[in-house]
Parts: C-alpha cells; structure tokens; sequence
C-alpha cells in the first residue's frame, strides 16, 4: 500500500476546508482537522468530512474509506423485528463490525422512520436505517467520537428555495448573482437541482436554506464548483445518496 505524507495530507485538508467553509473554520475546527486528519486520514476533498454549525461529521463515505484502510474484515447487518414496524415506515438494524477475523464484533443499532428523515428521505427508511447502523458500528470499531452526517437526518424537502434576499436593490441583483452561479454550475455539469439543495442544507448545517446565510452559500458553490470540476464522478456519489428509494438503481 502507498505510503501516505500526512503533513501534506493535512495541509491540503486544511486548504480545501477554507475553501469551502470560510470563517466558519475556526481555530478549533482546524485543531479538530488536523487530529481527524493525523488519526484517520480523513480527506476533505474525497468528501470524508463536513463541517457544519462549526462542528465536523463523518460521512458514510468517509467510514467505509477508513474501514477500507484497516483491512476491516466483514461487516454483518440484521433488522431487528422486535422494535420494527414496516407498516408504519418504522425500521431498527444492528450492525456488527469486525476489524479482525476474531469472533470479537462492534456492534451499532439505527432507526429510521418518518419522524426523524426529512422529505426527501421519506419512503427510504428503511436504508436510513441501514446505514446509520453501519455508521454507528465503525464509529465504535474505530474510536471516531463525532457524530456521522447520515445519522443527524437534516435531508430537506427539495421543494425548499434559496433563502429570501434583502429588499434594497444591493440586495437583489447580489442574491441574483448568486442564485445565476449555482444555477450555471448546475447546467453546466448536469446535475440534479433537487438533490443539489437537499447536499447545500447538509453543508450549511441549517435545517432549511432558508435559514443559511449568503458567505454558507457562497462557499458551498465554490466547494460544488471545485467537486465538480475536480472528479465528477465522486460528486454524483455523493448526491445520489440523497435520491428516494424509487428512484434508487438497483443493480
């Protein structure tokens, strides 16, 4: 396995973060980094973390790469009847991860149901489930102490619009340009409005884009810019994780 430079890791780790989140990158957050970086080889631009209401998260993304790294062995995942209800759209998973090929597991339990996905997770509770029960599992196999993204639920309603502009004429044509950006990024790389807004929440911390502020918007095009341009590919991962269980691929 190629030997990885962790000082160089970190800084570009530390370059892309301000690139994306401006002065929400704190001093704390960039201590915080740069032990995340250092322990686990975390990188920003592969969309292993996110910072949000100056606070880091894992991504499932991110927790698999890691498990990858380890040579984890095996990851086992059940539903657990007992404290599921398919008819109401409720759902629990247990999750065993096993880091070596001993018998020892690290186990994490998920639920999901309407009450705690947001709209455009509805109908995909029982994959939400799924994965916050993986998430759980390999935070504890592998000491990661912050919390996964997956697992906090703040997927918006697509439906949500970019957060009102001021009324002065300053006001209006800066919220255009911002509004035509996103919009031009959009077209030009053939992406998904809905599930690009539903990422935008995740990555502004907020609850809806309604309540993001312009420098979180900001950043966040010039983070989906940068994705965009930089791999694509990894781009459309990441927001197709976003997509309603009917409109999931099935292999």
């Amino acid at each position: 396995m190629r030997k990885i430079d962790v000082a160089r890791l970190v800084r570009a780790n530390l370059k892309g973060a301000r690139q994306r989140w401006g002065s929400a990158v704190t001093p704390p957050a960039i201590e915080a980094l740069t032990a995340f970086t250092e322990q686990f080889l975390f990188v920003i631009s592969a969309g292993d973390l996110l910072l949000m209401d100056r606070g880091w998260y894992v991504t499932n993304t991110g927790l698999l790469r890691l498990a990858r790294r380890r040579r984890c062995k095996g990851i086992q995942v059940e539903p657990v009847e007992k404290f599921s209800a398919p008819d109401h759209d409720r759902f629990v998973f247990k999750a065993t991860v096993f880091r070596s090929d001993s018998a020892f597991g690290f186990v994490g339990f998920g639920d999901a149901d309407p009450s705690n996905v947001s709209g455009l997770a509805r109908g995909a509770e029982m994959r939400v489930a799924e994965t916050r029960s993986v998430n759980r599992a390999l935070r504890k196999a592998y000491g990661i102490g912050i919390c996964s993204v997956e697992e906090i639920g703040t997927i918006p309603n697509p439906a949500e619009k970019l957060p009102p502009q001021k009324a002065n004429g300053n006001g209006n044509r800066s919220g255009s340009k911002v509004r035509d950006r996103l919009c031009q990024l959009i077209r030009q790389h053939k992406l998904d409005p809905a599930l690009v807004k539903a990422y935008a929440v995740d990555f502004c911390g907020t609850k809806t884009l309604r309540e993001a502020s312009r420098e979180q918007i900001e950043n966040f095009i010039q983070q989906l810019g940068d994705w965009a341009e930089k791999d694509r590919n990894a781009l459309l991962c990441q927001l197709n994780s976003y997509l309603p269980a009917e409109q999931k691929v099935v292999a």
